[in-house]
């Protein structure tokens, strides 16, 4: 459980470091699964198994629900550990997934995630509470690409789209107009070691620069949603065809699992 200092520390910033939650070898057979999933080894297939930079020279792979593709990656999703201290940072006393989502940055050619905020991308749910827990399942270290986060943005509304504008450097770019008075943009290196999860809300301003190292990034995000999540498109989204709910009702249903309920772990 995280203490209180936590709690209010994610409400004031946005992210939190929340430490282990899986030793060496649990993350050894979720990277070893990653790879049989990505290699097309398997016979179950995920959501989605692109690269989203679109070029051999700047490869960033995008797995989306891989849960539905290794069973060890749904159990995952179910981590009462992470979801005891979800549960605690959003206030509720249950959670669903919305997706789980891998971004893997290959050694050398490993690209850039551009600035960005998430709920904007996922224009199909509300409100905007939503919580993601990010592993890494080898160390995200700033060689490597980990994420960068920017301090107290979640407060500061949705920021044209959910784009915030990369510059060359990779510090952010942007709208100064949007940001509030008295606030600054600063970044923070978010170095998380194998088997660490690190939190961060779906407004907060994060991305994650080239990894040119000789080591790869591999990690597994779950973004996890408050029981009283609703399904209220204005967009589309990848997943949107798995809803079996109507416009306005909690979003639930097989495709997106109950986790925690009543304050305990869910039966699954």
């Amino acid at each position: 459980m995280l203490s209180e200092a936590q709690v209010a520390e994610f409400r004031r910033i946005g992210f939190l470091k929340g430490g282990r939650v899986m030793d060496d070898a649990q993350a050894d057979a979720l990277r070893e699964r990653l790879g049989d999933v990505i290699e097309g080894r398997t016979d179950a297939k995920p959501e989605a198994n692109r690269n989203m930079k679109g070029s051999d020279e700047q490869v960033v792979i995008q797995v989306v629900n891989i849960w539905e593709a290794d069973d060890l990656f749904r159990e995952h999703l179910y981590n009462p550990t992470i979801c005891a201290m979800v549960a605690q940072l959003i206030g509720t006393d249950t959670l669903r997934v919305w997706h789980d989502q891998i971004q893997y940055k290959p050694p050398k050619i490993g690209g850039a995630t551009d600035w960005h905020q998430d709920h904007p991308y996922w224009p199909i749910l509300q409100p905007a509470d939503l919580v993601s827990a990010w592993v890494a399942l080898d160390d995200a270290t700033e060689e490597n690409g980990c994420m960068r986060m920017v301090p107290r943005s979640h407060r500061w509304g949705p920021h044209k789209g959910g784009t915030i504008g990369t510059n060359p450097d990779f510090s952010p770019a942007p709208d100064l107009s949007l940001i509030p008075p008295g606030e600054t943009v600063e970044i923070v290196p978010c170095v998380v070691k194998k088997g660490e999860v690190m939190f961060h809300h779906c407004l907060t301003w994060h991305g994650s620069p080239p990894n040119r190292s000789d080591r790869a990034r591999p990690a597994i995000a779950v973004h996890y949603m408050p029981g009283y999540t609703r399904y209220v498109p204005s967009g589309r989204h990848l997943v949107e065809h798995r809803v079996e709910v109507q416009p306005g009702e909690i979003l639930k249903g097989q495709y997106f699992p109950t986790v925690w309920e009543n304050g305990q772990p869910a039966p699954h």
